[in-house]
């Protein structure tokens, strides 16, 4: 059952065949994350866990998201810490049987910006500024960047955005790979979802396997690689996308053979009038 868009308010919700298009939608805060969309966010989860598909999640008026509500965090207590509340819904995003492409505008700071590590892919526009500001607010960022940022571009810079509150440019997230591309505003959706159409034209059990197996610990290698290899070399799309690999290469072979078969009888034709 597709999601219905009434049902949310802090979202902006496109459900479309392949793929899932979320739009962080509180613009008079610049998108900040507060716990209705944190709710919002697991009821999206839960639907991509039953029915798996990419998902495209960006923000609205020029703005990725510029952080967690302060007004509700100055209010959070030592339980509320506790709770996880936006690393819980962060990690299961990171989790989502396929691709989590993050579009970058404007703002993406604190919980924004660990929402955007959780993706699998983060492209940007020009007005990116990305980081953490959170030790200046008396806090740490908690929702996965103290680890995975460091996975991301290293320790060093990781440290350096952490502990020095270092709000990266766009060009620098860039050199340093934690996004991946750089496009104009305008095109930036557009180049979402031809990220989107890339991962949709490969096998989908082959997308959602290779995933899991990138992200196990790294003493479950090899093992889990040779496992997930075998129930893929039994699948029916296995069988079928190598025998179209197989028939076009022959087909592309005669092809070349009639091409060179034909040029060399129109040189001998040639041959031939000219004595």
């Amino acid at each position: 059952m597709a999601l219905n868009p009434e049902d949310f308010t802090a979202l902006l919700v496109e459900d479309r065949e392949d793929r899932l298009i979320v739009l962080l939608n509180r613009p008079e805060v610049r998108n900040a994350i507060d716990q209705t969309m944190v709710d919002e966010l697991h009821a999206v989860c839960a639907e991509l866990e039953r029915n798996p598909k990419v998902l495209i999640i960006a923000g609205t008026d020029g703005v990725f998201a510029s952080g967690a509500d302060i007004g509700q965090l100055r209010e959070r207590r030592r339980d509320d810490a506790l709770q996880g509340i936006n690393s819980t819904i962060f990690v299961r995003i990171a989790k989502l049987p396929m691709p989590v492409i993050a579009a970058l505008d404007g703002y993406c700071l604190g919980g924004g910006a660990e929402l955007a590590y959780a993706a699998d892919f983060r492209i940007g526009t020009p007005s990116v500024r990305i980081g953490n500001p959170e030790t200046g607010l008396g806090i740490l960022a908690a929702a996965g960047a103290t680890w995975r940022l460091k996975e991301l571009v290293g320790e060093p810079k990781a440290k350096e955005i952490l502990l020095a509150g270092a709000v990266l440019r766009a060009e620098e997230a860039l050199r340093i790979n934690l996004i991946t591309s750089i496009v104009e505003a305008p095109e930036l959706m557009v180049e979402a979802h031809a990220l989107a159409d890339r991962i949709g034209r490969q096998d989908p059990m082959a997308v959602r396997i290779t995933k899991s197996v990138f992200h196990a610990p790294a003493e479950a290698h090899p093992l889990i690689d040779t496992l997930a290899q075998g129930i893929l070399f039994e699948s029916q799309a296995k069988f079928d996308r190598m025998q179209a690999f197989l028939d076009k290469k022959s087909a592309d072979k005669k092809s070349a053979d009639k091409k060179s078969a034909d040029k060399k009888e129109a040189e001998a034709t040639q041959d031939r009038t000219q004595k």
